[in-house]
């Protein structure tokens, strides 16, 4: 499946959207909310990249929550030059970054590269395990 010829399509086209969301998503989440429960008992982090996490209930299953934001010209650039067709539809089925950022238990700014954006992890996730180390006293 060409995924650049599927959201060119439904990302411009709201019933073709909704058709292929009502199908997909439900199969997402099951696969999803399956391998949560999977994990080893003593696993520490597990992690998920979710796109539409606030617009629904699914964040309400996860311990931590992390937007990931950037300058809106700068996310455009990148998606396209990932070949990602119809941007902006696409954007217009999330919340606006603010809001996600509001919503998010930690924010991240992504302006830089990608080693940038490593290292702002690297110091969460520590951060995240000084926090379970202390039972959340930090």
């Amino acid at each position: 499946m060409d995924r650049s010829v599927v959201g060119a399509r439904v990302f411009n086209d709201p019933e073709e959207l909704a058709w292929l969301e009502a199908r997909i998503h439900p199969l997402v989440g099951g696969e999803l909310l399956g391998w949560i429960d999977r994990l080893d008992p003593d696993t520490k982090f597990a992690v998920a990249e979710i796109p539409l996490l606030f617009e629904g209930e699914m964040h309400q299953r996860f311990d931590h929550t992390v937007a990931i934001v950037a300058h809106e010209d700068l996310r455009q650039e990148r998606a396209r030059s990932r070949g990602h067709e119809g941007v902006e539809g696409r954007e217009a089925r999330q919340l606006s970054q603010a809001e996600k950022a509001a919503r998010a238990d930690t924010v991240i700014k992504n302006d830089g590269t990608p080693a940038d954006l490593e290292a702002k992890l690297a110091a969460l996730l520590e951060s995240l395990e000084s926090e379970l180390a202390t039972g959340g006293q930090s």
